[in-house]
């Protein structure tokens, strides 16, 4: 591993890459990030959910599902209609029945109420245009993002507390990466250094995670699955 002041990169397979995801992530639950009751996790707790699902697992692929997660968290934020769980087709229907209430109001000389109506009516047209802009904006989103620019930048992740990229290397044998991941929090950054230089002193081999199929085995055996580690940690040690 290299440690500069833009983050902590490695240069190797995937499982390397894989590796150093885990190893950082095992340090930021460390210090206390995950748990929202800590002063760290607080502040980003779920920046750390959003990181600990983007990070490279090693039954995943480069150009398949980290560049469909990459596509997916860059993507347009959902606005206040999605966000209500309503469709644009949703939000019209309801600006015409405000509209009609309007219209009532006036007829019964009710100009203050026919006014709000109005004006309610108008938001929801306007969250209606909103949301079908930003859906139609996800879809160019996508298609430009996977077909062209993974073919010209590295596949990348960024919020409050994780800036990281991941770029395929033609140097060497086989297919090599180069993975760099930076902590946006200084302090923070400086404790997540001293654990990885703990790892790399006190353990001598890491145990990559890798997807169980429990389902597999409850059907074979007829048990049920093992309970998860209580601190959800998402790698072993020796």
């Amino acid at each position: 591993m290299e440690e500069s002041i833009s983050g902590f990169k490695v240069r190797g397979d995937w499982g390397d890459v894989v590796e150093h995801g885990e190893r950082i992530t095992r340090a930021l639950r460390s210090a206390g990030v995950h748990d929202p009751d800590h002063d760290y996790g607080a502040r980003f707790a779920r920046a750390f959910e959003e990181w600990d699902e983007w990070r490279p697992k090693a039954h995943e692929t480069l150009d398949a599902d980290v560049s469909e997660k990459t596509s997916d968290q860059a993507s347009v934020e959902e606005g206040k209609g999605e966000q209500a769980g309503k469709e644009p087709d949703e939000d019209l229907k309801t600006a015409g029945e405000k509209l009609s209430e309007s219209y009532e109001r006036l007829e019964r000389d009710d100009a203050d109420a026919a006014v709000d109506n109005w004006k309610e009516s108008i938001d929801y047209v306007a969250r209606a245009a909103d949301s079908a802009s930003r859906k139609a904006l996800r879809r160019v989103e996508d298609t430009v993002y996977q077909n062209v620019m993974t073919q010209l930048a590295p596949y990348y992740f960024d919020n409050e507390l994780i800036s990281a990229n991941i770029q395929q290397s033609t140097r060497g044998e086989g297919e090599q990466f180069i993975f760099e991941v930076n902590v946006n929090d200084d302090v923070l950054k400086d404790s997540v250094s001293e654990r990885l230089t703990e790892y790399e002193d006190e353990i001598d081999r890491w145990h990559v995670e890798v997807e169980k199929d429990t389902e597999a085995a409850e059907a074979i055996e007829g048990v049920e699955p093992p309970p998860e580690p209580e601190d959800n940690s998402k790698s072993t040690t020796n």
